[in-house]
C-alpha cells in the first residue's frame, strides 16, 4: 500500500521539481539578458551544454535497451528538434517581457495540450463520465486562476510596488505574442514525444540525439541572425551562470518530462504549467522583493482547485482503467473453462 502511494506521488513531485527549476531559468535568464546577453546565444550554449550532459548518460543507460535506432526515428527526432527550436521564442518572449508575463503564458499550454490531444484521440471526453468532466472543467479553472493571478492585483499585502524588469507597451505586446507561439509549440512538442516514446522509449538515447539535432539547428539560426562576434563571449558573471544553469537544468527538465510522459501522459505533464505562476510570485517576494497582491492569494487558490480537480479526474480514469483490464483478463481465462464444458 506504501509503495503504491509513493509511485503515484512521484510525478506529482517530479513535476513540481521540473516547474521550480524552469521558473528559476526564466528569472536568471532575464537578469542575464538584461546584462546584455543575447537570447539566441543564450538558447545555443545551454543546447551545446545539454548535448555534453546527455551524451555519457545515453550511451551508460542505452546498453540495457534493445531499442534500435532507425532512420525512421532520426527523422523523427530531428522534426521534435525543429518544434524545440521555437523554445528561443520563450527566450525572446521573457527578453521583451517578463518572467511574470512569461510565466502567465505558460498557462495556455494546457489548453493547446488537451484540444490536441482530443485531436489525435490520446485523451478521450466521455460527458457522461465524472472524471471526464473533472479533467475539462479542472483544465479551465486552472487557466482563469492563473489569469487572475496575472492580470488582477488588488490591494499590496507584502512588500511595496516595485517597477522591477518594466517594460514599453509595444515589447510588452511583442513578448507576450512570442510567448503564446512558445506555448504552442510545447504542447506540440509533447504530443509529439508522447508518439516517439511508444515506437522508441529509450528516452535517454532519444533525448542525447534531440539535443544534438537542435544544437545544430540553434547554431545555423545564430550564425544567421548573430554576425557582431563580440556577443558571442560569456563574461564570468551572471550570463555565464545562466548559460550553465540553463544547460544543466535542461537536460535535467527534459529528461523528468519524458519519464512523466511516458508514465502519465502529456495532459498530466501540461497541467502544471499553471503552477509555475504560483511559484514565480513566491520566489519573487522573497528572491527579488516583488510586491505579493491579493490577487496572487486569490488566483494561487483557483489554481490549486483546478489543479486537484484534473488530478482526481485522471486518477479516477486510470482506477477506472484498471478495473476494465482487470475485468478483460477474467474473461478471457474463464472462455477456455466454458467451452470444455460445452463440449463435454
Amino acid at each position: 500500500m506504501m509503495g503504491r502511494c509513493v509511485e503515484r506521488a512521484l510525478p506529482v513531485v517530479v513535476m513540481v521539481l521540473v516547474v521550480l527549476t524552469q521558473v528559476i531559468n526564466l528569472i536568471v535568464s532575464k537578469m542575464a539578458m538584461s546584462r546584455g546577453l543575447n537570447f539566441f546565444i543564450l538558447v545555443l550554449y545551454a543546447d551545446l551544454l545539454s548535448t555534453l550532459i546527455s551524451l555519457p548518460f545515453a550511451f551508460i543507460f542505452s546498453r540495457s535497451n534493445n531499442c534500435p535506432v532507425t532512420f525512421a526515428v532520426l527523422c523523427k527526432i530531428f522534426l521534435l528538434a525543429l518544434v524545440g527550436l521555437v523554445l528561443i521564442c520563450e527566450y525572446a518572449g521573457t527578453n521583451y517581457g517578463s518572467p511574470t508575463l512569461a510565466t502567465a503564458m505558460m498557462n495556455l499550454i494546457p489548453g493547446f495540450t488537451f484540444v490536441l490531444a482530443l485531436i489525435l484521440r490520446m485523451e478521450t471526453v466521455n460527458w457522461r463520465s465524472l472524471s471526464s468532466h473533472a479533467k475539462t472543467i479542472g483544465t479551465l479553472v486552472s487557466i482563469a486562476g492563473a489569469f487572475v493571478l496575472t492580470f488582477y492585483n488588488g490591494p499590496p499585502i507584502l512588500n511595496k510596488p516595485t517597477l522591477l524588469f518594466l517594460s514599453t507597451q509595444q515589447n510588452w505586446i511583442l513578448g507576450a505574442f512570442l510567448l503564446a507561439i512558445s506555448a504552442l509549440s510545447i504542447a506540440i512538442w509533447y504530443i509529439s514525444q508522447a508518439a516517439i516514446l511508444k515506437v522508441y522509449p529509450a528516452k535517454t538515447m532519444m533525448l542525447c540525439f534531440y539535443f544534438l539535432f537542435l544544437t545544430i539547428q540553434s547554431a545555423l539560426v545564430s550564425l544567421v541572425t548573430v554576425r557582431d562576434w563580440s556577443v558571442w563571449k560569456i563574461h564570468p558573471d551572471i550570463t555565464l551562470f545562466a548559460v550553465f544553469y540553463s544547460g544543466c537544468t535542461l537536460a535535467f527538465r527534459l529528461y523528468l518530462i519524458s519519464w512523466c510522459i511516458g508514465k502519465e501522459g502529456p495532459l498530466f505533464v501540461s497541467m502544471f504549467k499553471p503552477m509555475a505562476i504560483v511559484i514565480a510570485a513566491v520566489l519573487g517576494v522573497i528572491w527579488l522583493s516583488d510586491t505579493l497582491y491579493l490577487g496572487s492569494i486569490i488566483g494561487g487558490v483557483i489554481i490549486v482547485v483546478g489543479f486537484y480537480a484534473v488530478m482526481w479526474g485522471k486518477s479516477k480514469e486510470n482506477i477506472t482503467k484498471v478495473e476494465t483490464l482487470g475485468n478483460s483478463a477474467s474473461s478471457c481465462h474463464n472462455a477456455p473453462l466454458l467451452q470444455v464444458h460445452t463440449q463435454n
